[in-house]
């Protein structure tokens, strides 16, 4: 329990501090802000991809090959991070914001709420965030009992490192597509969405089309292969978000409450998780896809309501330009 209070601050953390760090140094050195998309998607490809494709199949060795038990996997992490925070220690300048504008932490809280509160976009930001990590967090604890609900002997750490391997082409989609000017990343994530829904509705698909083994045991059945094709397109999607909400949340979310708003972010989704796998027993595991797949589609709704928004003030400039240009143009006399 101990170590679930200290890995959910060091979650936050992670997803919270580095993000703010790196825009705020980003900006501070007058860096390009093409160069923030570019970062964000070597950061997803390098780190979520190649260092965890690595890191699954190094915890596969420990486990098979030098039998060294499950546990071992957690040890080697531990040593792993001793390493990473050596090198932040010993080489990272630490950024430490305006002194005049230190809050204690009710005050952070209340100017995170209400700039969401007055923000739809932000709001939205925050809702499409919290719907997608949510269905990827419980798909991480539903997608071994799916792929051998008969005690199948499926390679864990094999399958895992083809899952980042997909997310790794993701970002690697998501690189080029941030770099260009079309289409924008409010547009393109609403496909993202959908296409995510659907892989996850294959689990429920195959249930209904391929006829379940009563055999225990084995190796992973045809619904299995079915499924995994499935989950690897769910990857590349979780690839292609991470650097995609990373870039929305540089454009709206306001960098003097930004990480205080991103933490503000995970207590619907860890509360979300948490009713999830407090009843998944209570429900078939299709229901549970099922769900997630609802609230991915949700997803993709809200995000084109969150590019609906972000068009208009653009529209709206258009539209007075042409009202100017009307006004300034000389009257034809007959």
């Amino acid at each position: 329990m101990l170590g679930r209070i200290l890995g959910g601050i060091a979650t936050s953390l992670l997803f919270s501090a580095f993000e703010s760090w790196l825009v705020a140094e980003h900006f501070k050195r007058n860096f390009d802000q093409q160069w923030l998309s570019l970062t964000f998607s070597k950061a997803i490809f390098f780190g979520n991809g190649l260092v965890a494709i690595i890191s699954g199949l190094f915890g596969n060795l420990l486990v098979d090959t030098f039998s060294l038990g499950p546990v071992s996997p957690f040890d080697a992490a531990a040593c792993f991070l001793a390493v990473g925070m050596a090198i932040i220690l010993s080489s990272w300048s630490e950024n430490y914001g305006d002194p005049s504008e230190n809050k204690d932490l009710l005050a952070q809280f209340k100017g995170a709420a209400v700039a969401i509160a007055s923000d739809e976009k932000i709001a939205l930001l925050g809702a499409i965030q919290s719907l997608f990590e949510g269905s990827m967090y419980t798909f991480v604890f539903l997608w071994t009992p799916a792929l051998s609900p008969n005690d199948e002997d499926i390679p864990h750490g094999f399958i895992f490192a083809t899952f980042m391997l997909a997310s790794m082409l993701g970002s690697s989609i998501a690189s080029r597509l941030l770099a260009r000017n079309s289409p924008k990343v409010e547009s393109y994530m609403q496909i993202v969405f959908v296409i995510s829904s659907a892989s996850l509705m294959l689990p429920i698909v195959t249930s209904f089309l391929v006829a379940p083994l009563k055999l225990k045991g084995g190796g992973i059945s045809f619904s299995g292969c079915l499924q995994v094709l499935g989950f690897c397109t769910f990857e590349a999607c979780v690839g292609i978000f991470w650097p995609s909400i990373m870039k929305m949340r540089s454009q709206y979310v306001p960098e003097e409450a930004r990480s205080t708003i991103m933490n503000f972010f995970r207590i619907p989704l860890n509360m979300f998780v948490c009713i999830v796998l407090y009843n998944v027993d209570a429900f078939p595991i299709t229901v549970m896809f099922g769900m997630c797949s609802i609230f991915l589609f949700v997803a993709s709704i809200l995000q084109r309501r969150l590019s609906a928004i972000a068009d208009k003030p653009k529209t709206e400039d258009r539209a007075m330009m042409k009202d100017k240009d009307a006004e300034g143009e000389p009257l034809n006399v007959m």
